[in-house]
């Protein structure tokens, strides 16, 4: 198995969203003022979790937000606790 089928798919570059929103003639800027978004509020998206933003930018772009940051829509590992942790957990009760 090589190490390419191990990777998740890398979220898209910020210069890529940038670039792919400016090939159809809109700068960011433009796209948050034409949805009530402050420019800089907007640019947060790149920084932090935010789903309103990411699915403007998607819908403009043609794709859904998971296409353009999968990492942010991935299932949650579970992390399964140890016995002994288990037994920790009943004690304390």
């Amino acid at each position: 198995m090589s190490k390419s089928e191990n990777r998740s798919p890398a979220d898209w570059h910020k210069e890529d969203i940038k670039a792919a929103i400016r090939k159809r003639s809109v700068t960011m800027a433009d796209l948050a003022r034409a949805n009530g978004y402050n420019p800089r509020t907007f640019s947060n998206v790149f920084n932090l979790k935010y789903p309103k933003v990411e699915s403007i930018i998607a819908e403009f772009l043609g794709t859904t937000p998971d296409v353009i940051w999968p990492s942010r829509y991935q299932e949650p590992t579970r992390i399964r606790p140890s016995s002994t942790c288990a037994e920790v957990y009943r004690n304390a009760s």
